[in-house]
């Protein structure tokens, strides 16, 4: 079996962002003194799955729909160019459906111990939801990446959920306050998903995807960019000071520069395909932005 097809299918590149939701909630918990690194593992081997599936998912779909197409500007996708064949595709879907699955069974069983059953039960809802959500993004007669809800999904489950959910299953606790780093990482999250909308945006409304970048078009784009750059920095620099102890703990800020560069890219752009180098950048960004909060907070 040829590997390549797959590694390339997968879509390596998208994984720092995967990883920053997790890293943050871990470190969050650490922070708050109580943090287990079996879970830890568990949440980032199972959201490395669920964002596999993603990818998968994301390559069949707009394929069956008719969205990778030769007009398309972003790097050619594997069932687009014939090298994976849908039915292969469908079946490791199914497979990277059933690893999530598995893996998050275990993550959940793990991180409830001790707790009333109604908690493994809702996070068991929240885990298939994370799942159906992966797949129906761009899978089925109605898929929700197609009437421009992605942004709102990215936001729930690759920030909110990923960071309370992290953090809860360490500590058997919830701080609302966490919800300002989870909403940080939310709105990363989804300006990788903007950038991804605003490089593919002609093709897309060609297509019949109706991205939110379609249904604002690009100079409201391109703002909404801007608000969620900005919105990571301004709710991450809120829960610093709510919690205020040591200076390192504005480690993170570090990354401005780099999101201003982003930001900055994104409003010179005029050529569409110029942005996709700055997706890997700004998931890398995402990531660093995860590891600076968290190592900053432990100082």
């Amino acid at each position: 079996m040829n590997l390549k097809p797959w590694i390339q299918a997968f879509r390596l590149r998208t994984l720092p962002l995967t990883l920053s939701s997790i890293v943050l909630g871990c470190f969050l918990a650490r922070f708050d003194g109580a943090y287990s690194s079996k879970i830890c593992i568990l949440a980032i081997l199972t959201t490395l799955f669920l964002q596999i599936l993603s990818n998968l998912a994301n390559d069949y779909g707009d394929s069956k729909h008719g969205v990778d197409n030769s007009n398309r500007k972003g790097p050619e996708r594997a069932v687009q160019s014939g090298i994976i064949t849908p039915k292969k595709m469908k079946r490791v879907v199914i497979l990277f459906m059933i690893l999530s699955f598995v893996s998050g069974v275990w993550l959940i069983y793990e991180g409830t111990k001790g707790l009333p059953v109604i908690n493994l039960f809702v996070f068991l809802v929240i885990g298939l939801g994370a799942i159906a959500a992966a797949v129906k993004y761009t899978i089925g007669e109605h898929p929700y990446g197609y009437a421009g809800f992605g942004d709102l999904f990215v936001f729930l489950f690759f920030g909110i959920t990923g960071v309370v959910g992290t953090y809860y299953l360490n500590t058997h606790s919830f701080n609302p306050e966490i919800l300002l780093p989870a909403s940080a990482a939310g709105f990363l999250s989804t300006a990788v998903l903007n950038l991804n909308n605003m490089r593919d945006r002609e093709n897309d409304k060609n297509s019949g995807k109706r991205t939110l970048v379609v249904k604002i078009g690009i100079e409201k784009a391109k703002w909404y960019h801007f608000f969620l750059l900005s919105g990571s920095v301004i709710t991450g620099l809120a829960y610093m000071i709510l919690n205020y102890h040591s200076p390192f703990q504005m480690l993170f800020l570090l990354t401005i520069p780099m999101l201003w560069i982003n930001a900055a890219v994104v409003f010179k752009n005029t050529i569409p395909e110029e942005l996709d180098p700055y997706l890997k950048k700004l998931a890398l960004t995402s990531l660093l932005f995860s590891l600076a909060f968290g190592i900053g907070l432990l100082f």
